[in-house]
């Protein structure tokens, strides 16, 4: 138990990362960021910083969604960066956070910190840029969509869709997996998505490479089978944990881009 979170969160703190990357283009369209940097405060006092990204050209775009994002347990934003300028082509603005411990947030991680971090990252979204939640789309990457999925699931925020790639059952499913000789009760980070994931009603997409080491494949169909509709899976043949943005390429963010669009169509 007093090794739990080594196992589960691996941060880089400040400065660690690449925290001036704007002037880069990796975009086969030309599309480079305007990043703004973003300071906001947890319920528990936790000081959390973010990124708030959108193409330069579109600023001021009223009509564009938003996808927050909510990475993986590993790194901090600034590794997310080429992936940002591709889901800027969604057209899509991003919003993403470093969780408390991560990249130039406080604090240290923990699995309520974290939910925390979602919520306060949900109410900046809404309370300070004023972005209605019918045109957020909530998006989680592995450990990241257990935390999409804890704040969806509370019910009073309702976004315009989900979209959850890479992500696992439960952490003691997935310690299960890594640690089999550890008896679950006493794993005290629960995580426990797959029973959270059928109280939400909004749209969603899962998205699972079919060659994931790390988080099994099934663990992501698990998921998907115990969501309520409107739903839709998309499997990334060959992908493993860390490329399915790589090996599905294009058609992978064009799959994402169609999500996006008809969620923040839908009257």
């Amino acid at each position: 138990m007093f090794f739990e979170d080594k196992f589960i969160y691996f941060p880089d703190k400040y400065p660690e990362g690449d925290w001036s990357p704007s002037e880069h283009t990796v975009s086969g369209l030309g599309i480079y960021p305007r990043i703004k940097d973003c300071y906001l405060t947890a319920s528990d006092g936790v000081k959390l910083h973010g990124w708030y990204c959108q193409p330069a050209a579109a600023v001021g775009d009223g009509g564009r969604a938003t996808i927050l994002w909510f990475h993986g347990n590993a790194g901090n934003i600034t590794h997310r960066y080429e992936t940002i300028v591709s889901l800027l082509e969604s057209p899509a603005d991003v919003f993403i956070i470093d969780y408390r411990g991560y990249g130039r947030s406080e604090g240290k991680p923990s699995e309520l910190g974290l939910y925390r971090d979602a919520q306060a990252a949900w109410g900046y979204l809404v309370d300070e840029y004023k972005i209605a939640p019918s045109r957020i789309v909530v998006m989680g990457r592995s450990l990241g969509g257990a935390v999409a999925i804890d704040l969806v699931s509370r019910g009073k925020l309702v976004p315009a869709g989900m979209i959850i790639e890479s992500s696992f059952t439960s952490v003691p499913d997935m310690a299960g997996k890594v640690l089999p000789f550890m008896p679950h009760f006493l794993v005290r980070t629960k995580m426990d998505s797959v029973h959270k994931i059928g109280t939400i009603s909004v749209p969603k997409l899962f998205v699972h490479g079919d060659g994931d080491s790390i988080v099994p494949y099934k663990q992501g169909r698990k998921l998907f089978d115990w969501a309520t509709e409107p739903k839709q899976f998309y499997t990334i043949k060959g992908a493993d944990h860390n490329d399915t943005d790589y090996i599905g390429g294009q058609a992978y963010f064009e799959q994402v881009a169609q999500f996006v669009h008809n969620c923040v169509s839908t009257p």
